[in-house]
Protein backbone atom coordinates (compact mmCIF):
# COMPACT_ATOMS: atom_id res chain seq x y z
CA UNK A 1 0.00 0.00 0.00
CA UNK A 2 1.32 3.15 -1.54
CA UNK A 3 2.18 5.91 1.40
CA UNK A 4 0.60 8.82 -0.50
CA UNK A 5 -2.42 6.63 -0.81
CA UNK A 6 -2.58 6.08 2.98
CA UNK A 7 -1.95 9.55 3.76
CA UNK A 8 -5.28 11.03 4.44
CA UNK A 9 -6.75 7.57 6.13
CA UNK A 10 -3.88 7.93 8.59
CA UNK A 11 -4.17 12.09 9.02
CA UNK A 12 -7.88 11.30 9.76
CA UNK A 13 -7.33 8.26 12.29
CA UNK A 14 -4.52 10.72 14.10
CA UNK A 15 -7.07 13.53 13.79
CA UNK A 16 -9.33 11.99 15.30
CA UNK A 17 -7.42 10.19 18.17
CA UNK A 18 -6.63 13.42 19.29
CA UNK A 19 -10.19 14.77 19.75
CA UNK A 20 -10.80 14.35 22.97
CA UNK A 21 -8.59 17.91 23.50
CA UNK A 22 -10.73 19.44 22.94
CA UNK A 23 -12.86 18.21 25.62
CA UNK A 24 -10.32 19.61 28.41
CA UNK A 25 -11.83 23.00 28.39
CA UNK A 26 -14.97 21.24 29.97
CA UNK A 27 -16.76 20.42 27.23
CA UNK A 28 -17.28 16.97 26.56
CA UNK A 29 -19.11 14.58 23.90
CA UNK A 30 -21.54 11.81 24.56
CA UNK A 31 -20.51 8.80 23.94
CA UNK A 32 -23.65 6.85 24.24
CA UNK A 33 -24.26 8.25 20.86
CA UNK A 34 -22.17 6.89 17.97
CA UNK A 35 -23.35 9.54 15.56
CA UNK A 36 -23.26 12.57 17.78
CA UNK A 37 -19.88 11.65 19.31
CA UNK A 38 -18.46 11.83 16.04
CA UNK A 39 -19.69 14.91 14.81
CA UNK A 40 -18.69 16.87 18.47
CA UNK A 41 -15.14 15.59 18.30
CA UNK A 42 -14.24 15.69 14.88
CA UNK A 43 -15.46 19.04 14.79
CA UNK A 44 -13.59 20.07 18.13
CA UNK A 45 -10.34 18.03 16.52
CA UNK A 46 -10.51 20.27 13.33
CA UNK A 47 -10.82 23.98 15.45
CA UNK A 48 -8.20 22.60 17.42
CA UNK A 49 -5.72 21.64 15.02
CA UNK A 50 -6.45 25.04 12.74
CA UNK A 51 -5.39 26.97 16.21
CA UNK A 52 -2.59 24.91 16.99
CA UNK A 53 0.78 26.03 15.22
CA UNK A 54 3.20 23.25 16.42
CA UNK A 55 0.53 20.38 15.23
CA UNK A 56 0.33 22.73 11.70
CA UNK A 57 4.57 22.31 11.85
CA UNK A 58 4.22 18.91 12.06
CA UNK A 59 6.09 18.46 15.87
CA UNK A 60 6.75 15.22 16.42
CA UNK A 61 6.55 15.53 20.55
CA UNK A 62 3.53 17.87 20.44
CA UNK A 63 1.47 14.96 17.90
CA UNK A 64 2.79 12.01 19.94
CA UNK A 65 1.66 13.94 23.39
CA UNK A 66 -1.35 14.79 21.90
CA UNK A 67 -2.17 10.96 20.53
CA UNK A 68 -0.98 9.54 23.86
CA UNK A 69 -2.62 11.33 25.86
CA UNK A 70 -6.07 11.78 24.15
CA UNK A 71 -6.54 8.77 22.15
CA UNK A 72 -8.48 6.12 24.95
CA UNK A 73 -11.16 8.16 25.87
CA UNK A 74 -12.97 7.55 21.95
CA UNK A 75 -11.00 4.62 20.24
CA UNK A 76 -9.65 1.68 21.15
CA UNK A 77 -6.48 1.24 19.60
CA UNK A 78 -5.76 -2.14 21.02
CA UNK A 79 -8.50 -3.70 18.99
CA UNK A 80 -7.53 -2.11 15.83
CA UNK A 81 -3.91 -4.07 16.50
CA UNK A 82 -5.60 -7.20 16.98
CA UNK A 83 -7.83 -7.28 13.97
CA UNK A 84 -4.99 -5.97 12.10
CA UNK A 85 -3.14 -9.37 13.26
CA UNK A 86 -6.03 -11.78 12.98
CA UNK A 87 -5.31 -15.15 14.42
CA UNK A 88 -1.83 -14.04 14.70
CA UNK A 89 -2.71 -12.02 17.75
CA UNK A 90 -3.33 -14.84 19.85
CA UNK A 91 0.09 -16.84 19.41
CA UNK A 92 1.46 -13.69 20.55
CA UNK A 93 2.39 -13.35 24.64
CA UNK A 94 1.02 -10.37 26.41
CA UNK A 95 4.17 -8.82 26.00
CA UNK A 96 4.18 -8.82 22.52
CA UNK A 97 0.81 -7.63 22.16
CA UNK A 98 1.83 -4.38 24.66
CA UNK A 99 5.12 -3.90 22.48
CA UNK A 100 2.86 -4.45 18.47
CA UNK A 101 0.16 -1.90 19.70
CA UNK A 102 2.51 0.71 20.94
CA UNK A 103 5.14 0.49 17.67
CA UNK A 104 2.49 0.21 15.49
CA UNK A 105 0.51 3.42 16.88
CA UNK A 106 3.93 5.24 16.74
CA UNK A 107 4.34 4.06 13.51
CA UNK A 108 1.11 5.65 12.15
CA UNK A 109 1.91 8.87 13.93
CA UNK A 110 5.70 9.21 13.03
CA UNK A 111 5.24 8.47 9.13
CA UNK A 112 2.19 10.85 8.84
CA UNK A 113 2.54 13.89 11.44
CA UNK A 114 3.53 16.02 8.78
CA UNK A 115 0.40 15.32 7.04
CA UNK A 116 -1.60 17.14 9.54
CA UNK A 117 0.04 20.54 8.34
CA UNK A 118 -2.54 19.85 6.02
CA UNK A 119 -5.63 19.59 7.90
CA UNK A 120 -7.17 23.52 7.13
CA UNK A 121 -10.12 24.38 6.26
CA UNK A 122 -12.34 21.05 4.95
CA UNK A 123 -15.77 20.74 5.83
CA UNK A 124 -17.64 17.93 6.71
CA UNK A 125 -20.57 16.68 5.49
CA UNK A 126 -22.35 13.52 7.69
CA UNK A 127 -24.98 11.11 6.07
CA UNK A 128 -27.91 9.75 7.63
CA UNK A 129 -27.16 7.39 10.24
CA UNK A 130 -28.76 3.97 9.93
CA UNK A 131 -28.41 1.38 13.16
CA UNK A 132 -31.05 0.12 14.66
CA UNK A 133 -31.10 0.39 19.14
CA UNK A 134 -29.50 -3.02 19.04
CA UNK A 135 -26.59 -2.50 17.46
CA UNK A 136 -22.79 -2.74 18.78
CA UNK A 137 -21.26 -2.03 15.87
CA UNK A 138 -21.88 0.62 13.55
CA UNK A 139 -20.62 2.90 10.69
CA UNK A 140 -20.84 6.56 10.82
CA UNK A 141 -20.67 7.80 6.98
CA UNK A 142 -19.31 11.31 6.16
CA UNK A 143 -17.93 13.43 2.82
CA UNK A 144 -14.99 15.51 3.52
CA UNK A 145 -14.85 18.29 1.38
CA UNK A 146 -12.01 19.79 0.47
CA UNK A 147 -10.90 22.45 -2.32
CA UNK A 148 -14.26 21.06 -4.23
CA UNK A 149 -12.82 17.27 -3.84
CA UNK A 150 -14.92 15.03 -1.80
CA UNK A 151 -13.41 12.46 -0.12
CA UNK A 152 -15.78 9.48 1.77
CA UNK A 153 -14.76 9.22 5.32
CA UNK A 154 -16.35 6.12 7.50
CA UNK A 155 -16.18 5.24 10.96
CA UNK A 156 -16.38 2.15 12.01
CA UNK A 157 -17.62 2.14 16.00
CA UNK A 158 -18.12 -0.91 18.65
CA UNK A 159 -20.17 -0.77 21.55
CA UNK A 160 -18.41 -0.67 25.62
CA UNK A 161 -19.79 -0.63 28.98
CA UNK A 162 -18.01 3.15 28.78
CA UNK A 163 -19.64 3.74 25.51
CA UNK A 164 -18.79 3.45 21.81
CA UNK A 165 -15.29 3.41 20.80
CA UNK A 166 -13.97 3.90 17.27
CA UNK A 167 -11.46 1.71 16.13
CA UNK A 168 -11.82 1.61 12.13
CA UNK A 169 -11.74 4.63 9.09
CA UNK A 170 -12.03 4.07 5.63
CA UNK A 171 -11.26 6.39 2.97
CA UNK A 172 -12.52 6.03 -0.47
CA UNK A 173 -13.16 2.19 0.14
CA UNK A 174 -10.30 1.08 1.61
CA UNK A 175 -10.25 0.41 6.11
CA UNK A 176 -7.39 0.53 7.89
CA UNK A 177 -7.28 -2.53 9.28
CA UNK A 178 -7.63 -3.91 5.84
CA UNK A 179 -4.93 -2.05 4.50
CA UNK A 180 -2.03 -3.25 7.01
CA UNK A 181 -3.59 -7.31 7.24
CA UNK A 182 -1.13 -8.26 4.35
CA UNK A 183 1.46 -6.62 6.22
CA UNK A 184 1.64 -7.69 9.28
CA UNK A 185 0.84 -11.12 8.01
CA UNK A 186 3.97 -11.63 5.91
CA UNK A 187 6.02 -10.45 8.58
CA UNK A 188 4.96 -12.73 10.98
CA UNK A 189 4.91 -15.95 8.19
CA UNK A 190 8.28 -15.04 7.28
CA UNK A 191 10.23 -13.92 11.00
CA UNK A 192 7.49 -14.86 13.38
CA UNK A 193 5.46 -12.18 15.96
CA UNK A 194 9.16 -11.03 17.30
CA UNK A 195 9.90 -10.41 13.64
CA UNK A 196 7.04 -8.48 13.47
CA UNK A 197 8.21 -6.47 16.64
CA UNK A 198 11.45 -6.16 15.36
CA UNK A 199 10.05 -4.59 11.92
CA UNK A 200 8.08 -2.44 13.85
CA UNK A 201 10.78 -1.12 15.66
CA UNK A 202 13.07 -0.87 13.43
CA UNK A 203 11.28 1.02 10.92
CA UNK A 204 10.38 3.48 13.37
CA UNK A 205 14.09 4.12 14.25
CA UNK A 206 14.90 4.66 10.22
CA UNK A 207 11.72 7.74 10.90
CA UNK A 208 13.31 9.32 14.30
CA UNK A 209 16.56 8.96 12.15
CA UNK A 210 15.18 10.68 9.18
CA UNK A 211 16.01 7.95 6.70
CA UNK A 212 12.77 6.31 5.64
CA UNK A 213 12.26 5.73 2.19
Amino acid sequence: MKKLFLLPLIVMFVVFCGAAQGQSAGQSADSSNPDALIKSVTQQVLDQIKSDKQIQSGDINEITKLVNEKILPYTDFTRTTRLVMGRNWNTATPEQQKQIVEQFKMLLIRTYSGALAQVRNQTIQYKPFRASPDDTDVVVRSVVVNNGSPVELDYRLYKTPQGWRVYDINVLGAWLIQAYQQQFNEQIQQHGVNGLVQFLTQRNQQLVNGKAS
